[in-house]
């Protein structure tokens, strides 16, 4: 028994009506994720200790701890560790360093009257290696926070920072902004922004979650949206502070680590915030450094693997590294989350693609996160284009279009 449409074309006309300004707020507000490429890290450099070759510098650094301690055991399959371990060593000569932002923040230890001097030196040493080639991919700077005691000291550091590097052939480059405590500071930081960029030098910004009263707002809303939001559309990242976070939260020294309850609590209140926006949630640091003898190095990289290993699987690709030998078990935790994923997610897009029955039914959504982690593979150098080609049966610009990165990165 058939019945008719009760449903008319005003009806519907009146519904397109009154939905489109919606519509249109959400594509402005969460226009969907980046499809720039990630760095699987951001290095903090203090000022005062910025070194001409600098990336090249912390992969030598690398490369001898290794080669002086060994790798210990991760708890890898040796099979994999003997798959990676050649993939690693090529990385740490060749890009060892993807994201770096000179440090004239907590980092920086040089006094008051010294630190023009160090700033105006770190940005020159950084010109230098930008117009030689050999600087990161990802390059900017931390200054002091905007509270009032440093908030001025910080905006000098940024404009002698910035200037420095104009005429540099730098693209784009990315201020990034700590302990940030209200929606307002960021909406006041965005003409200053706006001013640093007659440097010459488009800027990124990106917010640091260090204190409560970014994640939780006093009248009970979750600030970092609000803060994201009222970037508008220049944040491209929220980077969790381990340390300042933890003890503002009242966590004793001892138990202060990126994988503590507490921290899980921001950083998952950060992922939500920052999800369709294109912005980035980011993992902190551990302090815990591989230094000493081979015992206290391994045990330093065994640290810090499980903490890459557990940020990874929970959805967070970027993460802090405060010194170079961070870098071997960076590379290595991170070559073997992508290794380890890439049979099971090849053969479940080659099944969607061809629409194959299989024992798990994939939706476009999953079709794009599982196409999005073999690129993440891909760009970090932990795959290649011929085994990815092996494995799911699809060249590179198939994979860019099912992750959505077929759109022009900002």
């Amino acid at each position: 028994m058939s019945h008719d449409q009760v449903v008319d074309e005003e009806l519907l006309a009146e519904l397109d009506r009154r939905l489109a300004p919606v519509d249109a707020a959400r594509l402005a507000a969460w226009p969907g994720e980046s499809p720039a490429r990630q760095p699987v890290h951001t290095c903090y450099v203090p000022a005062d200790a910025v070194v001409p070759g600098l990336a090249g510098v912390w992969g030598a650094t690398a490369l001898a701890a290794l080669d002086e301690h060994g790798l210990p055991d991760l708890g890898l399959d040796p099979e994999l560790v003997e798959q990676l371990l050649p993939r690693v060593r090529a990385k740490l000569g060749s890009e060892p360093v993807e994201d770096l932002r000179v440090d004239a923040e907590d980092g920086y230890r040089g006094s008051p009257d010294q630190e023009d001097d160090d700033v105006r030196r770190a940005a020159q040493v950084m010109a230098d290696d930008v117009r030689a080639g050999r600087a990161p991919g990802g390059l900017g700077i931390r200054a002091k926070s905007l509270e009032e005691p440093t908030r001025r000291r910080g905006v000098r550091s940024l404009d002698l920072f910035l200037g420095g590097l104009a005429g540099s052939g730098r693209e784009r480059l990315t201020v990034t902004l700590p302990k940030v405590t209200a929606v307002e500071q960021v909406s006041a930081f965005l003409p200053v922004l706006d001013a640093l960029e007659r440097h010459g030098t488009p800027l990124d910004l990106e917010l640091q979650v260090e204190t409560p009263q970014a994640v939780l707002g006093a009248d009970g809303t979750t600030t970092l949206a609000r803060m994201l939001h009222a970037a508008g559309g220049r944040c491209t990242g929220l980077h969790y502070g381990t340390y300042d976070y933890s003890a503002s939260v009242g966590i004793a020294a001892a138990h202060q680590a990126s994988d503590h309850p507490a921290a899980d609590h921001a950083k998952q209140a950060m992922q939500v915030a920052v999800a369709g926006t294109g912005a980035r949630a980011v993992d902190g640091s551990t302090n815990v450094l591989p230094l000493g003898d081979r015992d206290q190095v391994h045990a330093g990289w065994v640290l810090h693997a499980g903490l890459v290993r557990r940020a990874l699987e929970r959805g967070f690709y970027q993460g802090w590294d405060l010194h170079p030998a961070q870098l071997v078990t960076r590379y290595v935790a991170t070559y073997a989350f992508f290794r380890d994923a890439l049979p099971a997610a090849g053969a479940r897009l080659a099944a969607y693609v061809s629409r194959v029955d299989g024992g798990v039914l994939d939706e476009p959504a999953t079709a794009r996160a599982l196409a999005t982690v073999v690129l993440r593979g891909l760009d970090c150098g932990a795959l290649d284009v011929a085994e990815v080609e092996s494995a799911a049966g699809l060249d590179r610009p198939t994979l860019d279009r099912l992750a959505g990165r077929s759109r022009p990165a900002r």
